[in-house]
């Protein structure tokens, strides 16, 4: 089968295609034929060699990519041979994915209806559940102002939508014309581009003053300016990543003096919950598949061109979620 192969850490042209024997599933594992795998902004990080701790000591070369969306073309020893030719979702062990065929372990699969499509439902799967799980650490309740930066993104997209179903005042920041054009479009009440010099005044004037809410993916300056919006004894900021490349910098003496709530989220302490983390999965994808929830796939890459996908995603270029389709 064809699979990208990464060999050595480094730029995106360190991904490259290569035939490799099918992997066949062990007991308790099934083997997915690959309709469409996400590409995940962590995987640009540890293809670069800066978060190469994820891959847990594996050695090089390996094939990266965590969620898959396909078909069960075989079970593992004793497997439930029932499931061969279902349509599923699933997670791999952090390797693998970005091939024709992957192994995924039974417990991580789930089922996709036929009420939508197997890319769209990656595009939902774990994007959707750290969406859910932001919400949710946020408190976030109707008739709050909420400011979500890199709206434009695969969480973002998600998130505009899903706060608009809460009752939020929404106001979706992102950069240029193409992606403002499309968080409006997703139901967010104002736009605001960071690129101009008085985003943040913009922001106020679109929130009618300060903000309730934070949803922060960006980190570094921008992350920094966005904390000065907070409301003073409320204000809360829920910090997901740094796609800057730095870290929010806030001082616990800033906290205590304006009243404010600086809280870190993984999406990874949902996953270690199962029963909470098929929960959230199956809202978003009965969203999905209702048409009340919109995903949005903005690149599709073949597997020949993984690399174009991890650069387009290092450059900020992309929107919504970006798939390989094997």
């Amino acid at each position: 089968m064809r699979a990208v192969l990464l060999h050595e850490f480094g730029p995106p042209d360190r991904l490259r295609v290569a035939d490799v024997p099918t992997p066949a599933p062990a007991a308790g594992e099934v083997a997915v034929q690959v309709a469409a795998a996400g590409v995940q902004f962590l995987e640009t990080q540890v293809r670069a060699g800066t978060m190469r701790g994820v891959l847990g000591g594996a050695p090089l070369p390996v094939v990266l990519g965590k969620e898959v969306a396909g078909v069960v073309s075989e079970v593992g020893p004793g497997g439930d041979s029932a499931l061969l030719g279902a349509r599923v979702l699933g997670s791999t062990d952090g390797l693998g994915g970005y091939a024709e065929t992957a192994v995924v372990p039974v417990d991580a699969l789930v089922p996709v209806g036929d009420g939508i499509e197997l890319p769209e439902a990656v595009a939902l799967y774990r994007y959707g559940v750290t969406a859910q799980g932001l919400i949710r650490a946020a408190r976030v309740t109707a008739g709050d102002r909420v400011l979500v930066l890199a709206a434009a993104g695969a969480v973002g997209t998600l998130l505009v939508q899903l706060l608009e179903r809460s009752g939020a005042v929404v106001v979706a920041a992102a950069r240029g014309e193409r992606k403002l054009d499309l968080v409006g479009g997703l139901g967010a009440d104002h736009v605001v581009d960071y690129a101009h010099r008085d985003w943040t005044g913009r922001v106020r004037q679109a929130a009618g003053g300060s903000v309730d809410v934070v949803f922060d993916h960006v980190g570094g300056v921008l992350g920094r300016e966005a904390f000065a919006l907070l409301t003073p004894g409320t204000g809360r900021q829920i910090v997901y990543g740094f796609s800057s490349g730095a870290p929010l910098e806030a001082r616990p003496e800033e906290l205590v003096g304006r009243g404010l709530t600086l809280t870190g989220f993984s999406a990874g302490h949902i996953w270690s919950r199962p029963v909470l983390a098929r929960e959230l999965v199956d809202e978003v994808l009965a969203l999905g598949s209702s048409g009340r929830l919109t995903p949005v796939i903005g690149q599709r890459f073949p597997l020949e061109r993984a690399a174009d996908a991890h650069a387009a995603i290092e450059a900020r270029d992309t929107v919504g979620k970006t798939l390989l389709i094997p």
